[in-house]
């Protein structure tokens, strides 16, 4: 029985050529859930990829679950053992830049003549057509772009990056959720198609409310630094022994708040007394609640807040964090089991579901580890295969 069976996208193969992290996360996607990935990779050079290295942490991360081919898509038998593979499998992934694939002779119409229901998936920086469509995609560039990083850091303080590549990975996730929709229409039509999405679309759907509220109301948001842009007062506030968050949200909410720390006045205090007044006033506001809460730790509010229904909640580090009891009980952490490398904890799926769970089934295979193997299921003849490699096709 396959480490598959029974798994959501068993069905599936997958043709993985991307790189770097918006490609990795979109694959992993479909990787964890279960479908065949082959990662197909440049032949061995003695260079260090765009992925860094393979033994660390990032890598090892993003390429779990995976078969790795070497490929030189450059030479015609390297795009000829592709054709063969893509005429087998169900989605290809990508995320060169715009015009590579047409180069390589791996777009969708290309790919589509061989297998009219192969799914191409791409991520570009900025789109497929536009004024930008040549230019390189990179994270931080999407983050400004996209609007993020300003409405990101302190009141003020100028524009500010998040501390995840959110651009990419969001990308990805769109990116693997496009590509379920096609494989779901394609049980209908038959037929496959071009999956599209990039950094800069991405990014601006992730900002959500903040992106509607200039939209509907022209209203240009800043950024507010710890404090929620709308609902006040909500953000960090000083304890004892560090910080902590607190979530108001809604009169009744910050009624009850009031109660909870002792402090009734706060409720009818003519600068607090609506949201907008506790909007226009949030630097006393919050200055009012400081001088509160420093008098005990975190721990008694995280408890007496929840307990009185007003969100409150620690703010961890990275090590705390794993180590919560609650962190722990999801199994965010999980272990993976690599041949040379013995084991080690990698980031598991945050979806959970009751009859076909995500599993980590292999480590990130080694560089070409499964070459001879998937050009053996190819039809190809060992001394074909060797030839190939002596030719530095594979």
């Amino acid at each position: 029985m396959s480490a598959t069976t029974g798994m959501p996208l068993s069905r599936f193969k997958v043709l993985d050529l991307t790189r770097v992290r918006a490609g990795p996360t979109c694959v992993r996607q479909l990787a964890d859930w279960g479908a065949d990935v082959i990662k197909v990779e440049s032949p061995p050079d003695g260079k260090e990829g765009l992925g860094g290295s393979r033994d660390g942490f990032d890598f090892q991360n993003l390429h779990r679950n995976k078969r790795s081919v070497t490929l030189n898509l450059k030479d015609p038998r390297g795009l000829e053992a592709f054709y063969k593979m893509v005429s087998a499998a169900d989605v290809v992934v990508e995320n060169y830049r715009a015009d590579v694939k047409h180069r390589l002779k791996i777009d969708y119409d290309s790919l589509a003549k061989i297998n009219p229901g192969i799914i191409l998936g791409s991520i570009s920086g900025f789109g497929q057509d536009g004024p930008y469509a040549d230019r390189p995609g990179f994270d931080q560039i999407a983050q400004g772009m996209g609007g993020l990083m300003s409405i990101t850091g302190e009141a003020d303080g100028g524009p500010m990056r998040v501390g995840i590549p959110v651009a990419d990975l969001s990308a990805g996730m769109f990116c693997a959720q496009g590509i379920l929709l096609a494989l779901l229409e394609r049980e209908t039509s038959g037929k496959g198609q071009w999956v599209k999405t990039s950094l800069l679309e991405a990014q601006i759907q992730m900002l959500d409310f903040q992106a509607a509220r200039y939209l509907k109301d022209k209203e240009v948001p800043k950024s507010a630094g710890n404090d929620h842009p709308t609902s006040i007062p909500t953000g960090v506030f000083k304890t004892a022994d560090g910080h902590v968050n607190i979530a108001v949200a809604g009169q009744a909410i910050y009624e009850r708040f009031c109660d909870a720390i002792n402090a009734p006045e706060l409720k009818d205090h003519p600068d607090f007394a609506t949201g907008a007044l506790r909007s226009q006033n949030r630097k006393a506001m919050n200055a009012a609640i400081d001088a509160i809460t420093c008098q005990k730790p975190s721990a008694f509010w995280i408890d007496h807040l929840n307990a009185a229904g007003c969100p409150c909640g620690p703010i961890y580090s990275m090590d705390q964090m794993f180590e919560d009891a609650q962190v722990k009980h999801v199994e965010m952490a999980v272990p993976v089991s690599h041949p040379r490398m013995g084991s080690f904890q990698i980031v598991n799926q945050a979806i959970k579901m009751s009859r076909t769970p995500s599993k980590i089934r292999s480590a990130t295979p080694e560089q070409g580890e499964h070459t001879d193997a998937i050009l053996t299921e190819l039809g190809y003849s060992p001394d074909a295969i060797a030839a190939m490699r002596d030719d530095g096709v594979i």
